[in-house]
């Protein structure tokens, strides 16, 4: 089953009196429980794609299905309502709520798009927390850890609301090299365990590698596309 499918998405920004033309066409398919990658130099769209699946943006032609539902028709409000249902985000710069312990920010997305009772939410969060090695941590706060503890709350806030989808926007850039390889280690093992589709934004060859599908986008276009899982066994 395709869980992302996008018929000539194009999406065009106006600056001034200039066009940008930031994406061109693009065709593909992905599919569930995936672990797949956009890769390309600055500038060629990745983040704007990433943006556009997560119903932060919306395009400015084509056709954009995700779990099922054509995402280029919703107005602001729906969008916000389908991205807390289906979609999870891990950023860069790991958006922690500073002000919010641990366990509060991977609460939060629950609070936010949940009716859950306070004793489920507990128990879901405390789950995902132990799941990412954090449960010890869950009264610190984010100014309190490491930068790869950092990053692994916010998967665990990505996962907590059970979303089919997680969008990963360049998530091992703050991060050295061996808590990089820490953080795709546990995504991998959050992908088998939870089936969750991770797609990816980044120029880091550490995930490169790791990805089951890379697309490749150049100046907008999608230029290449790389199935690894018959290399990968």
């Amino acid at each position: 089953m395709n869980l992302v499918t996008a018929r000539d998405i194009g999406k065009t920004y106006q600056t001034g009196e200039v066009e940008v033309q930031a994406l061109k066409g693009l065709n593909f398919e992905i599919e569930s429980a995936g672990f797949v990658s956009f890769v390309g130099p600055s500038g060629s769209g990745k983040t704007t794609l990433l943006n556009l699946i997560g119903c932060l943006d919306s395009p400015s032609g084509g056709s954009l299905s995700v779990v099922g539902t054509d995402v280029s028709t919703l107005g602001r409000t729906a969008g916000a309502a389908f991205r807390g249902r289906n979609i999870g985000f891990v950023f860069q710069d790991f958006n922690l709520i500073p002000v919010l312990n641990v366990f509060e920010n991977v609460e939060y997305p629950l609070l936010m798009a949940s009716s859950m009772g306070q004793s489920e939410r507990k128990e879901r969060v405390e789950s995902l927390l132990d799941m990412v090695g954090m449960a010890d941590q869950a009264r610190k706060y984010p100014g309190q850890v490491s930068g790869g503890q950092k990053q692994r709350v916010a998967i665990a806030r990505a996962l907590v609301a059970d979303p089919k989808l997680v969008l990963a926007d360049e998530p091992t850039a703050n991060l050295d090299h061996d808590t990089a390889y820490m953080v795709i280690d546990l995504m991998k093992s959050m992908k088998e365990k939870k089936k969750t589709t991770f797609i990816f934004s980044t120029h880091d060859p550490k995930i490169v590698g790791e990805a089951e599908i890379v697309y490749t986008l150049e100046d907008g276009a999608l230029v290449n596309r790389e199935d690894r899982r018959s290399n990968n066994g």
